[in-house]
Parts: structure tokens; sequence; C-alpha cells
């Protein structure tokens, strides 16, 4: 085993399980790079950062103490494209730093001053010999040194000279020296990282009820006539259920009941049947080329589309006759169909991993390949921690090695080990618990564990709902429920996600369930949007306002600058998202406030701390905010009183703006 160096460097951060895996980042985000660095004795060190980019070429950032006395060092750094970056930490004797402190210290106190100014010289006149420095660099130098040599020059200023110290700090001058091993970092494009989601059923949209109770599907062509609608909204990407053929088997009726009639469509999910599999496209929603046309029409609306990927079949796929070793067959001489106690999935077969695992890999391979060669780079993964962990890390190392672009989103909602093992093999994008966490306490530890603790490797998407899971946070919480919990999915996290219905309060679920009853997923479910927007019951103008919001405050578009601050009261949660101008486009520092009363039947009214220093900001100084919803501006102190109302004004999203000057 290699013995610790002189200076040890202990702890690099970001990295992922001693470096099995590599530390993740999507381009323009601002990752924070630290180390533990420290060496014998009371003299100075100094810690820098090497960052290489994909072309190789690298720059150098010095690192500071995170906090006086901890030997934990740190450095925040933009990675500014997509491609495999690499880091390492070098640490190192400080001679000018440990010079001028001790020259400052005992000249003042009258101590070996001579000496101090000969050790000085000799520090000056060395590093103006190293002929890799600049010519007016070394010249200075040699001038500095001069100055020190003589006792009638003013030598006691150039100890504190803030030239030498740039100088120094530039281009150390140094001894010792250490560094790490290189690590990676896998930088993927932003909408890896940053995102807001549409989920819509296509069938729905233009769907219609004959007289003799029957529907006509809607198409690509009818549920093109929605993505305005959405990207006026702001989203970036829409999110389709499955939209292959649906099994006739089994087929669920509405509300998940077993006894569908001949007019029902079935669960998208249940996927397969005599017209084809996971390459083809149900006939009620038009050909391929009407896919084509449909995701053409995305694109010029700005709109992504993500594809699901349910790797599961009805009993009528083509796989169960062309590849029956793919199932599990019971004892009896059925195959197993899907189960997740005490739900049962009658109409669907799981794929069995564990046959023929070189013929599913390359089958599944082929379908994901097949739907990139049309245009779609995003795939939401339907439960894949139902399949093994290293067949996503096969399969997603595969598609990025020519696709880089591509994107898989894990709907893994099971236990914690294996959601961080997902995203750690590969899957740049995963669902959270955040549904589930409501109260002021649930949402701090949630907030934390996204922000600081699984930054490195998970990216949370906080959907607010899905087709099965509507809470009963959102059952009973009325349209202050879908308020905060908008406002909190729109700002705590650059990815957050909507399933369409949402924006009209949809709140009635299924009995003894957390779906909605008439669940989409069995059956048709138009919608009349426009006459909810006209009658004043939808969110829609609300989603546009945060989706709007998000796109004006970059600070917004990280993820792991979320910092808690304390109120009086147990429902008021208080965080901000700061960006320093460094790493905006305009040069200007970026901060935003929330303040969300998580009771949605409560007035209350509290004093919050804010730590100002998190914000940007001098301690106890007054500051201006404006409320980006309404409109209203105030100035601020870090000790505020607040008064949030649930059935009018549940939350504030504040950013900090320069006072006007009659302020």
């Amino acid at each position: 085993m290699e013995q610790i160096g002189r200076i040890p460097l202990l702890g690099a951060s970001p990295v992922v399980d001693c470096g099995r895996w590599p530390a993740k980042a999507f381009a323009g985000e601002v990752v924070p790079f630290e180390v533990t660095a420290f060496r014998e004795g009371h003299d100075a060190i100094g810690v820098r950062l090497v960052l290489t980019d994909p072309d190789g070429e690298s720059r150098v950032l010095p690192l500071a103490e995170a906090a006086p006395g901890t030997d934990r060092w740190r450095v925040l750094a933009q990675p500014d494209r997509a491609g495999s970056w690499s880091f390492r930490f070098e640490g190192y004797g400080d001679e000018f730093a440990t010079w001028a402190h001790n020259a400052a210290t005992k000249i003042d106190a009258g101590v070996d001053v001579e000496l101090m100014y000969a050790m000085g010289r000799e520090l000056l006149t060395a590093a103006a010999s190293d002929r890799s420095r600049p010519a007016a660099e070394r010249r200075y130098l040699t001038a500095c040194a001069t100055e020190l040599a003589r006792p009638d020059a003013d030598r006691r200023a150039l100890v504190d000279d803030a030239r030498l110290a740039q100088i120094a700090a530039e281009r150390p001058m140094f001894t010792l020296h250490a560094e790490t091993e290189t690590m990676p970092l896998r930088v993927e494009r932003s909408r890896a990282g940053v995102g807001s989601w549409y989920e819509f059923f296509p069938r729905s949209e233009g769907a219609k009820k004959r007289r003799d109770g029957s529907w006509s599907s809607g198409t690509f062509r009818t549920a093109a006539k929605r993505l305005p609608a959405v990207a006026a909204m702001g989203f970036d990407v829409v999110y389709l259920p499955p939209i292959h053929p649906i099994g006739r088997a089994f087929r669920k009726g509405p509300n998940n009941t077993l006894d569908a009639g001949p007019n029902d469509p079935g669960s998208p999910w249940a996927i397969g049947s005599a017209e084809g599999g996971h390459d083809s496209i149900h006939p009620d929603l038009g050909t391929k080329k009407d896919f084509a046309a449909f995701l053409a029409r995305a694109r010029s609306l700005g709109l992504e589309i993500a594809l699901d990927l349910a790797l599961q079949a009805s009993p009528d796929h083509p796989w169960v006759t062309e590849h029956p070793e793919w199932f599990t067959t019971l004892p009896d001489g059925t195959i197993a169909y899907a189960e997740n106690p005490p739900k049962k999935y009658q109409d669907i077969y799981p794929v069995n991993f564990d046959n023929d695992p070189d013929g599913i890999r390359a089958e599944v391979l082929r379908i994901v390949r097949h739907w990139i060669s049309f245009g779609v780079r995003i795939f939401r993964v339907d439960n894949p921690h139902t399949k093994p962990v290293a067949f996503w890390e096969w399969l997603i190392a595969e598609v990025t090695a020519t696709d880089p672009d591509v994107v898989f989103l894990a709907e893994a909602f099971t236990r914690p080990a294996m959601m961080r093992t997902l995203a750690k093999v590969g899957f740049q994008q995963s669902y959270s618990y955040f549904t589930w966490r409501n109260t002021k306490q649930e949402l701090e530890e949630f907030l934390t564990s996204i922000s600081a603790e699984t930054a490195d490797y998970l990216r949370p998407n906080l959907f607010v709902n899905t087709p099965d899971i509507l809470t009963e946070y959102l059952q009973f919480g009325g349209p202050a429920a879908y308020t905060i919990r908008a406002a909190i999915a729109a700002t705590a996290a650059p990815l957050w996600g909507v399933y369409s219905g949402f924006e009209l309060f949809e709140n009635v679920a299924r009995p003894g369930s957390e779906e909605n009853i008439d669940n989409e997923k069995y059956e048709y479910k138009p919608r009349d949007f426009a006459a909810a927007e006209a009658e004043d019951r939808s969110l829609a103008l609300l989603l546009g306002i945060l989706n709007g919001i998000r796109r004006s405050h970059p600070a917004l578009g990280q993820l792991r600058n979320l910092v808690l601050h304390h109120s009086e009261d147990d429902a008021i949660l208080v965080y901000s998202k700061h960006l320093a101008g460094e790493f905006t486009t305009t040069g200007r520092p970026d901060t935003v406030i929330v303040v969300a009363n998580v009771d949605p039947h409560s007035v209350r009214e509290t004093t919050i701390h804010l730590d100002a220093a998190a914000l940007g900001l001098a301690p106890g100084a007054a500051f201006h905010v404006r409320e980006l919803i309404t409109g209203a501006e105030w100035t601020w102190t870090e000790h505020q009183y607040v008064k949030l109302d649930a059935f009018t004004t549940p939350v504030h999203i504040l950013e900090i703006v320069e006072a006007p000057d009659d302020v």
C-alpha cells in the first residue's frame, strides 16, 4: 500500500463509490469540488484543482478553506459542455504565504526583523530565476527582492503587497508537492439536468364518444393540437405513455376491472398485439409518418418528446410466441403475470432476464435505436427496479457510446439503495419520493438529501403527480395544495413534471387507492382545458408563470445550491438558491427565496430567519425583494415577518433586486 504523503489529500469529491462510477454533472452545472488537505506544523499550504475538458485542455483553479480550521478545501467550477471530463487535486507547501504570515507577525513584534527580510529576499530571488514565469513578473520579483535588502526602503509594505500576493496565488512558490489520482466526471447535455416535463395520453387528445357509447381514439394528428398549449405553459419535454399496440387478452376495463368491454382501450402498458410490439405504433394513433409529423411539430415549438420504455408484454405480444423463453413458465404451464402485491396486472407478462440474456439485450437495444432513428432522445423507463441493474448499466453504456445525448429517466419508486444504484450505473434522471414528502420536516430532509447527499450522481425529477399517484395531500388539500406542490417542485430542483389533469385540480381517487378514479390508464379522458381556463378552474396560468420564473432565474437551474433557512412556524418552509455572478451569462448574481405555507388549510404568520451569506449579502443589511408571482415589492431584513394565507397566497417566490433610489 502506498504511504501517505507529506501533504495528505483525502476525501476527494465529487467521487461516486470510490470511483467505481464517474460523478455526474450537466453542461452549465456549478459543481463543488472539495478535498481535505493539511500538513504537519504551522506552515501554510495551498490546494488547487486541475480540471480537464474533453479535448484535453486543463485549467487550474485555487481552492479556499470551506471553513477556517476544518482543513476542508473547496472551489466551484462550471463545466460548460458535455463530454468526458477529469480532475485531480494538487497540494503544496505555500512558501510565500508562510513567509508573509511569519514576517508580518514577527516584524510588527520587533522579533527577527532582518532575518524575515532576508528570508523574503531569498524566496523572491529564487522565484525570479524561474524562466517559466512571464518576464514582467520576474522583473517585479527582482525589484521587490532588491527593496527587501535596503534598510532605508519601506520594506514592511512589501509583506502585504497585493501584486506580490497575486503573483504567488497564480504561480505558487512551493517546495513540497502532492496530488491525487485523476478522477472522472461525466458531463451530459443540459436537458439531462434541467427541464419541465408534461405528461399526456395522445389517445385522449381529440377522443370523442359516439352516440352508441363507443369511442373514437385521439391520434397523433389531434394530439399535436395540444402541443402549443403545453409550450405556452413553458414546458420543455412532453412525455407520452407507451404508444404501441395494446393486447386483448385479459385487457383491463375502467378502474382496473377485469371485465373490459369490447370498446375499452386497455392499458398502454399492456404492450403488444397482432399489430406488433415495441417497435410498432398503435393503429388508432396513426402511422409512423404521423408520429414523425408529431415529432416535427413538437420540435417547431421547442419541445422534446420523451417515449416510455416498458420492458414487458401483453399475452398477445409477438415475443410470447416467438421467444417464450423470455418469460417465466409456472409449474402449471401458465406464464407468470406481473404483480406488485396487492396490485395484480393480469394483462402484463414480465420479462425474465435470466433466460437468454444475450437475446433480450440485443432486442431491447434494437428497439431503443429504432426510436432514436426517429429523433427521440429521451426515454422514461417504466419500473427499472424490476429488471437487473447490470442490464441497465450495459444498455445505457451501449446507447450513449453512439448517441451521448440520449437521456434515460428511471421511474423507480422503490427502496433507496436500488434507486440510488440505478442512478449510479447511468440513468440521467430519477423519479423521487417528492410526492410523499409534504410536511415541513419531511421536505427539509428530502431537499437536503437531493441537493447535497446524492447530487453527485442522482438527478431527481420532481413530478407532482402521475397516473398512478394521487396523494392524500392533493385529494384533500384543495387548490391550495396544488399551488403549493407546483411552486415547490418548480423551484426546488432543476427538473420537475406534471401529469395532465393536475392543472384542472383533478382530486377524486378510486376508493382505497392513490389513483384517480376513472383512471386514464384504462379509458379515454378528453379534457376541456379552454373551458376550465375561461371559468377560472385551471392552474395553467400559474404553471406558465412558474416555468417563466425558472427560465428567467439561472439559480433555479442548479441542484446543489439549495440552502434551508429557519422559520418559527412548523408549517413554513424557507429555502433559497443563489448563483454568483461569475456563473451567470449577465455577470450579475441571481438569488431566489421561496417561503411556502405547506399546510393547505391554514393562515400562518411567523418570523423567518435568513442566512445573509447564503444569499450573497452582508450580515445585517436590508435588501429589496420582488414577489415573482404577484409583482409586489418590499424591503426585507434577515429576520422577517411573513403572513401566508393558504387560500389566497400560500407561497412567496422572491428575487433579490437592487432597491429603487427612493427606498
